[in-house]
């Protein structure tokens, strides 16, 4: 006993004698004598103790450098370092520090954007989009330009786009470069089976006597990846272009010829020179001053960005980050314009280095600003935005607005004369601008006024907060202004939230921000951004474009976000969707959804359910066994591809088109009448089809994400009161089964409350017989009730439509995925 007792004394004496890091040298020392003073001042500690204390503080201090204080971080100069090491990894924009202070951030595309205000400001931005203004940044829009003869390019471009959709590159408003266009772009050669996405594209004006075109195609940082390698294909532009390699400049060839060369550092402990600064003695002082990053900071210098075809001539550019794009929503946006910006006066013509003098030695240059001065003028005496034609396009040179900038914010006021401008348009010849030029961009780039220069030349001013009597050449500033439509799906609202896009180059992002911030404008984010498609019954890109590669991973991130959210909830406190009858409430399974109504359209379901019963429909449900023998199905096709318009408008009359308050119009059509033939015609020349959607609740309820849209039966529609029906709770047959196990997940993977794969069927899985899902929902400010945008199966809903009768032809039910309580939806097809 004694001898086990020794060698347990023995290990506890060596562990209290030895010094680790953890507990310095004070495990050596009696309770009474440690102090926290010791720690910070060794003298205090026994001389025995003290070398061994400065010794463990020594390693301590190489182990953790110092980190600078902030005074030292927040110099200019460190600061800059700081923010260029930040912007290797995802792209700022110009206003990222603006929005930084103001907004929540978040990382998507590969860009750092503002989601939503830190401030409560739903309904002033939806008051600003409605009466005044409304200011976002889209600079995170990628451009792609295309050079070369106007029918090569339009023979190229013809391969991704089909007339069956719509206008195409080659519209003849949009051709002339007086319009810029929209369009659903598909892979080369593959309409309508594999759309890609939308798009929007300008034609920069033709040159006299010349075949040459330009064009300028506007895509979404998702839909980039898929498009330019399309792009390079039917255009034949393989061939990289090399960019050139930027010299690196030492800390030598920074210092000017003639001067002496730099004396090495005196020695330490030396005495400094009177009116030298200590901090000028680090390493690094010598060297070329940090630069800001103008534009995309993660692409490496050898990335080509431009590709040309020998056999066509053709070239790709891409512009990315090399143009800045705001667009200003609202009825009194080109009110705001026209205070923020001012036409740049004519200038002696001198030889220059800048552009504008050059411009001016031309007459014919001056006579065509004088022009589109004259256009711009003109701006002021409009009431609204939306009287002007869709996508418009003004050229125009301005003077720098930080010149004009006024002490404080002031509300842009209208100021209405005439309506000159809505009559006549704006002529073809003013929508020429220097924007186009690659040199003038680098040159208007190159040559910005510093805000250093510019607030000394503001200090010379006799009266402070005066104009200056003549602005410098540097500040004249080639735009664009891109009118851009608002509502133009439906019968109520028309028009609403119209506006226009600023188009700069740049390097001039915050100098053209903060002007228009002060003419009173309210500055919205991404969220505010899907609030106005919502608003405008328009499908927001990626969000409701499921058939397309970059929606199909938006729907991957956004599954695996809602996941993630719900399993941070504990098992007690999550929704039990198994017994909601909700078999995917973070994802729509839309190929499963048109399998599924294919097979009950064409064996006949419809027909034997008659009245409404979901008997039969819920018989004639494939199972997974019938699915997986099928040979391989193409994808559903939506409202974007195999649904042209003149179906649609079909469909749409059928639906007996309503508003959002359920008042009924009339629409006089020769469309032939809704019956069982002409159904079953449109489902042959249409199968297997996802239809666009708006559905508005003429009673309470709020729509949200990935709600349910399923078909009444004969009994719902007789209900008093406009109530809906209730969905009977469902069993988790899966909680009993795993009784005993562990109580979060189970051994297979399994998340509680959710259905495992593979799932049962969608369509009739549920007391009413589903037809689709809800991708956008809320209370609508502007109806005053619910509204929702979606997809729903074209087989479902002619289907539903045949078995209703004529006065309440077009009412669907709509269920939130955690509740169990249906509401009475009207249904309506945008055209």
């Amino acid at each position: 006993f004694a001898r086990a007792r020794a060698a347990e004394v023995s290990a506890m004496l060596k562990a209290v004698t030895k010094t680790t890091g953890s507990s310095h040298v004070f495990g050596a020392l009696p309770k009474h004598m440690r102090r926290r003073a010791m720690s910070h001042n060794t003298k205090r500690l026994p001389r025995r103790l003290r070398d061994v204390a400065n010794r463990m503080a020594g390693a301590k201090k190489k182990e953790q450098a110092k980190r600078k204080s902030r005074k030292a971080r927040r110099r200019h100069g460190n600061l800059l370092l700081e923010f260029n090491r930040r912007q290797r990894k995802n792209v700022w924009l110009e206003t990222h520090i603006w929005h930084a202070k103001r907004f929540h951030m978040v990382k998507k595309w590969g860009y750092c954007l503002g989601d939503r205000p830190t401030y409560k400001c739903y309904r002033p931005c939806y008051r600003a989009m409605s009466s005044h203004c409304l200011l976002q940044d889209l600079s995170y829009y990628c451009c792609i330009e295309l050079q070369g003869e106007e029918d090569k390019l339009l023979a190229a471009l013809s391969q991704l786009s089909s007339k069956e959709a719509g206008p195409t590159f080659a519209a003849a408003v949009c051709l002339s470069g007086c319009r810029q266009g929209s369009v659903v772009v598909y892979r080369a050669g593959r309409y309508p089976s594999q759309p890609l996405g939308s798009v929007t594209f300008l034609w920069r004006p033709r040159a006299p006597g010349s075949a040459h075109r330009q064009l300028w195609i506007w895509v979404h940082p998702t839909l980039k990846q898929d498009l330019l390698p399309e792009l390079q294909a039917v255009c034949q532009c393989l061939e990289a272009v090399v960019p050139p390699v930027v010299p690196v400049v030492t800390a030598a060839e920074v210092q000017p010829a003639g001067e002496p060369e730099v004396k090495p550092e005196s020695p330490p402990g030396a005495e400094p020179k009177p009116g030298t600064k200590r901090k000028r003695s680090c390493k690094d002082a010598g060297g070329p001053p940090a630069k800001k990053i103008i534009g995309d900071g993660t692409r490496s210098p050898s990335t080509p960005v431009t590709w040309k075809s020998g056999s066509t001539g053709i070239v790709i550019n891409d512009l990315s980050m090399e143009i800045v794009r705001y667009r200003l929503i609202g009825p009194q946006s080109h009110t705001v314009l026209t205070e923020t910006l001012e036409a740049a006066p004519g200038c002696d013509s001198q030889p220059s280095s800048l552009w504008w003098p050059q411009h001016c030695m031309d007459e014919g240059n001056m006579n065509l600003h004088q022009q589109q001065t004259e256009v711009f003028h003109l701006l002021k005496d409009i009431y609204s935005s939306s009287e002007l034609p869709a996508g418009t396009v003004l050229g125009l040179t301005v003077e720098d607005p930080r010149l004009t900038l006024p002490r404080k914010k002031v509300k842009a006021l209208p100021c209405v004369q005439r309506t000159e401008l809505v009559l006549r348009g704006v002529p073809e010849r003013c929508c020429q601008s220097f924007l186009w030029e690659q040199s003038i961009r680098d040159n208007v780039t190159e040559n910005k006024i510093s805000e250093k220069e510019l607030n000394r030349i503001r200090s010379e001013v006799l009266v402070p907060g005066s104009r200056l009597s003549s602005s410098p050449l540097q500040g004249r500033v080639p735009v664009l202004l891109v009118h851009q439509p608002g509502k133009q799906a439906g019968h109520e609202m028309s028009c609403w939230g119209a506006g226009w896009d600023l188009l700069l180059p740049k390097g001039w992002g915050m100098a053209f921000w903060i002007p228009l911030v002060y003419r009173g404008v309210r500055v919205g984010g991404l969220n505010m951004s899907l609030k106005h498609s919502q608003n405008k019954a328009a499908p927001h890109f990626p969000h409701d474009y499921p058939d397309c590669p970059a929606g199909a991973r938006f729907q991957e991130e956004q599954e695996a976000e809602l996941l993630d959210s719900f399993t941070r909830h504990p098992p007690a406190k999550r929704t039990n969707y198994i017994k909601h009858g909700c078999l995917a409430p973070f994802r729509c399974p839309w190929q499963q959804l048109a399998e599924e109504w294919e097979l009950i359209a064409g064996g006949g379901g419809g027909e034997e359910r008659g009245g409404g019963s979901q008997t039969t429909a819920r018989s004639e449900a494939p199972t997974e066994v019938e699915k997986t023998s099928q040979p391989d199905v193409p994808k559903p096709e939506t409202v974007q591809d195999g649904v042209n318009r003149k179906a649609l408008r079909l469909l749409s009359s059928w639906c007996r088109p309503t508003t959002s308050r359920g008042q009924r119009l009339r629409r006089v059509g020769d469309e032939p009448p809704l019956v069982r033939s002409a159904a079953a015609s449109f489902l042959s020349a249409h199968p297997m089809s996802l239809v666009w959607v708006r559905l508005s609740l003429p009673s309470k309820g709020r729509p949200e994400l990935h709600a349910m849209l399923c078909a009444p039966t004969a009994e719902d529609l007789t209900l008093p009161g406009g109530g809906g029906p209730q969905e009977p709770p469902h069993r988790d047959h899966f909680r009993s089964r795993d009784k005993g196990k562990k109580k979060t997940e189970s051994p297979a993977g399994r998340v509680l409350g959710l259905w495992p794969d593979p799932l049962p069927s969608v369509a009739s899985h549920c007391a009413r017989v589903a037809l689709g899902w809800v991708t956008q929902g809320d209370f609508s400010l502007s109806a005053g009730c619910g509204e929702a945008l979606g997809f729903v199966s074209a087989a479902g809903l002619l289907e539903t439509l045949l078995s209703q009768p004529p006065d309440r032809r077009g009412t669907l039910l709509l269920r939130n995925p955690t509740s169990l309580h249906y509401r009475f939806a009207k249904v309506n097809v945008e055209v």
